[in-house]
């Protein structure tokens, strides 16, 4: 009974949630705190406190932990699993709406508009990303990360998580910081 608790207690907040994990805070509150009293208002602030100390989404550490606290590992699994659930069936669901009419000229078109509104958003990102770069640690040290990861990743075809461990490596030996 206590996994099929769990699993309301983070799936009904992540459908009702609009807004992500802190939306749902309140939601989830009702759940653990007043309905089920699995933690008093004291004990979840501590938990939302720790939640928001550690990186990731709130909503998904949450469940993990209360999940634990109160089913084991399977509780953890089990919420967590009911936390993501809700966007996971939405995009099953809306990737077989899409995969049902790809031949639709509508569908298409849409997809056609989607892609340059995506790479506008890209690139604006990545200029901020460099501008935000030059401001911190210079134009050499932006120049040389750049210039590196570019050649590692499209000359060499270095996998991405390797570029990134570098830039961390030389982050610190070079820069000071991580």
């Amino acid at each position: 009974m206590i996994y099929w608790q769990l699993f309301l207690a983070f799936f009904l907040p992540g459908i009702l949630g609009y807004g992500g994990g802190p939306a749902s805070i309140p939601l989830v509150e009702n759940e653990v705190v007043d309905r089920y009293g699995w933690l008093t208002t004291t004990e979840f602030s501590e938990v939302l406190a720790l939640g928001n100390a550690l990186p990731g989404p709130i909503a998904t550490k949450m469940a993990g932990y209360i999940g634990y606290m109160e089913g084991g590992i399977l509780g953890a699994a089990v919420a967590l699993f009911a936390t993501v659930a809700p966007s996971l069936l939405l995009m099953i669901a809306f990737l077989g709406l899409l995969m049902k009419y790809k031949e639709s000229p509508k569908v298409k078109r849409m997809t056609q508009l989607v892609r340059p509104a995506i790479a506008v958003l890209l690139g604006v990102m990545t200029l901020d990303f460099f501008t935000q770069s030059y401001e911190s640690a210079g134009w050499l040290q932006t120049v040389v990360i750049g210039a590196a990861a570019y050649l590692l990743l499209e000359k060499w075809k270095v996998h991405p998580v390797y570029v990134i461990g570098g830039a961390l490596v030389y982050g610190a030996l070079f820069m000071g910081r991580i």
